[in-house]
């Protein structure tokens, strides 16, 4: 298993010990433990997804152990923020807590967590992909996920939007096959993960833009961002946050996460 010892700070987790989990996105069983864990299903064979049971429990129990430094996994994107999951792990709860932030904001803004107390959706489609996308030009310089399938993967779990297209599977597929997946498995994990079978549709939450604040708001229920990302924070920080959602110009960041290449 990959080392993950270079620290990470993080201001609003002063109490924690966090660590770079970079590392471990080259690993298949990562992928798999992730995406299972934020379903709340932990009953599938792992081999099935190409991954050896041996593999599979080796990576559950680092990512859950309270005795270790909390693994962090950053997406930093346009505009100078960055998105991230925090593999919270305290004695008696494991709780992936995921947040977007800009040095400039001094406070986080809370997407959702995955956990005892389950938060989100967090994300619509459209912000997915284009923040999926959107790689800083310093490419493997960055501190964080440079490749827009395992940006894709990471931030997955916070989607929730009806208006994700019947073909996002196919996106979400190819970026399970980059990722160490086998593509049978990947294709039937992958509408698994976005619900996109024609049975399981469900009315999923909406997503809109009100009052005089540029960032958009979900509909749903226990999502966090039934206000703003980071209330509070400035017209002029808002405005550069909503355009990083979007995708900061970009025509169509959903190609850019599909092809595998």
């Amino acid at each position: 298993m990959s080392d993950i010892a270079e620290s990470v700070d993080i201001p609003e987790y002063a109490d924690a010990e966090l660590v770079a989990g970079e590392g471990l996105a080259s690993e298949p069983a990562f992928w798999l433990v992730h995406l299972l864990v934020t379903m709340g299903d932990l009953s599938a064979d792992p081999d099935e997804y190409g991954v050896t049971a041996a593999a599979f429990e080796a990576m559950l129990d680092r990512l859950s152990d309270a005795e270790q430094p909390w693994p962090v996994l950053r997406v930093p994107f346009a505009g100078g923020h960055t998105a991230f999951a925090v593999y919270a792990n305290d004695e008696d709860e494991n709780t992936i807590e995921f947040a977007v932030r800009h040095p400039a904001w001094g406070r986080l803004g809370h997407l959702g967590q995955c956990g005892p107390e389950s938060a989100g959706p967090g994300l619509s489609w459209a912000e997915l992909t284009a923040v999926a996308a959107s790689v800083p030009e310093s490419g493997s310089d960055i501190e964080g996920l440079a490749d827009p399938a395992q940006r894709l993967l990471l931030l997955l779990p916070m989607l929730g939007d009806e208006a994700t297209p019947q073909e996002a599977w196919l996106v979400v597929a190819q970026a399970l096959v980059r990722c160490g997946i086998p593509d049978d498995a990947a294709s039937r994990f992958a509408r698994e993960l976005v619900w996109s079978d024609a049975d399981d549709q469900q009315a999923g939450p909406s997503w809109t833009v009100a009052g005089d604040n540029p960032v958009a708001v979900c509909s749903a229920r226990y999502s966090p961002r039934q206000v703003p990302i980071a209330l509070g924070i400035t017209r002029e920080q808002a405005q550069a946050l909503a355009d990083a959602l979007r995708g900061d110009g970009r025509a169509d960041p959903t190609v850019e996460v599909a092809d595998p290449a």
